[in-house]
């Protein structure tokens, strides 16, 4: 039997819609967009004038126009790259239809390596890592040395907690490419995380990299490693040396304050602790660390009010709002 439809709500649907129409109509017919729109009008069924449009109205926040405009050049004309600006748009807007999608794109492109790492960080994105793993592993089934693939799958294994194929996946991303900064700076933090002393001399080839720029990160990697095998002195000392290089390096200065707070030295830890805020006011971690120092000195009136800087500056900062009502 037919749903019964009031005649009123007929109307206000079908005005809503010639609305839409009249509104469309006025973008797509005005600067920046007359001109392709001239030429689609006179060619509509070219994939790459749909296409050129499609991303120009991206470009200029009309995303509803542009996805319609992105999904027709994928119909008249499935390439790899119209594929993949489609995903880059419902990515932002809807994650399950950008995976869908994908799903579907790669009955058509199966050989499209960069269409199975983005169905991968899809299902990251959404939480199913096994998923993920497996589509990084039919990538590097066909393609052992794929750099992003194993980036990506090292990434899901450390989410899993199965730091020991992390590492080894990300040494074979090292083998692979020695020269990629991207991938020598995340096997150069693993190490340092593990304690591994495979971290010292992959910093030192970093530093002499990068010996012009003197970028702060190799420094950092060292700071954390011989914070993790406790050698304090030498650990504030790198975390010293990768603040001269970058002053702004917030994170340098919060593990050079775990340092002292875990020796106990409060005063001093708060003092750096405090210098990052002062660096960067909205940085939550530094007021929830200065939080820490204030508990363990008694000063619970002041580290409630840390907490709560921290909390309002990330929402995500859970022990923060904890630590706060606690007090």
């Amino acid at each position: 039997m037919q749903k019964f439809v009031p005649f009123l709500l007929l109307w206000i649907v079908a005005a809503g819609c010639n609305s839409h129409k009249s509104s469309t109509n006025e973008i797509l017919t005005n600067p920046p967009f007359a001109q392709l729109s001239d030429s689609i009008e006179k060619d509509p069924k070219n994939g790459g004038l749909h296409y050129k449009r499609g991303v120009l109205l991206f470009e200029n926040s009309e995303t509803t126009l542009a996805e319609e405009d992105l999904q027709k050049a994928w119909d008249l004309q499935p390439t790899e790259e119209h594929a993949l600006s489609l995903v880059t748009l419902l990515i932002n807007k809807d994650r399950n239809k950008a995976i869908a999608f994908i799903e579907k794109a790669l009955k058509i492109l199966p050989q499209s390596v960069a269409l199975q790492v983005s169905l991968a960080r899809g299902y990251q994105q959404n939480g199913a890592f096994k998923k993920a793993i497996a589509a990084c592993d039919s990538v590097l089934q066909t393609y052992p040395g794929q750099i992003d693939a194993l980036q990506l799958k090292a990434d899901l294994l450390k989410e899993l907690g199965k730091d020991e194929e992390a590492m080894a996946t990300l040494e074979k991303a090292y083998e692979v490419a020695p020269f990629d900064a991207a991938v020598t700076q995340n096997l150069a933090f693993e190490y340092a995380e593990a304690g591994n002393p495979k971290v010292l001399p992959l910093a030192d080839s970093l530093i002499k990299a990068n010996s012009k720029e003197g970028h702060a990160e190799p420094y950092y990697f060292k700071g954390i490693y011989y914070s993790n095998i406790g050698n304090a002195a030498e650990a504030v000392k790198q975390f010293d040396e990768a603040i001269r290089h970058n002053y702004n390096f917030m994170n340098a200065y919060i593990n050079k304050g775990i340092v002292y707070f875990d020796q106990k030295n409060y005063a001093a830890a708060f003092k750096v602790f405090s210098l990052a805020a002062s660096i960067n006011p909205t940085f939550a971690d530094a007021y929830y660390w200065m939080g820490k120092c204030e508990v363990a000195q008694n000063k619970k009136e002041d580290a409630k009010l840390n907490f709560q800087r921290a909390y309002g500056l990330d929402k995500t900062m859970m022990e923060a709002k904890e630590a706060a009502e606690a007090l």
